[in-house]
């Protein structure tokens, strides 16, 4: 059974540093991807309007946000991955201390 997660980050309001992390993620790099896909996530798309960027995640039976966060933490160039991305990202007021990504709440879904 796959499962739909929506998430939502700001970047800094910063032109050159929005067009660097654009380029940045025109070819992730391989750790990167194969950590993503480990984890039990088997879709991803990330969209952008002006600073507000929303990730929407399709994910297997096998995902969990608790493992993947464990594993990440263990992962030395995912934690170079993250830091470096630290670097365009701003955190969200809603955010916890340390979270990035925000878990968005669905309001709506159209029915049959």
């Amino acid at each position: 059974m796959k499962r739909r997660f929506c998430l939502t980050l700001d970047l800094k309001d910063d032109p050159k540093l929005i067009a660097e992390y654009k380029r940045y993620h025109e070819k992730i790099w391989p750790e990167i991807t194969r950590s993503i896909k480990d984890s039990g996530i088997e879709d991803m798309e990330i969209y952008l309007l002006g600073t507000r960027m929303f990730m929407i995640m399709e994910v297997n039976e096998s995902f969990s946000f608790a493992a993947k966060t464990k594993a990440d933490q263990l992962n030395p160039r995912v934690q170079e991955w993250e830091t470096l991305m630290g670097t365009f990202q701003k955190s969200l007021p809603e955010a916890k201390p340390g979270e990035k990504w925000v878990l968005m709440e669905r309001v709506f879904k159209l029915e049959d």
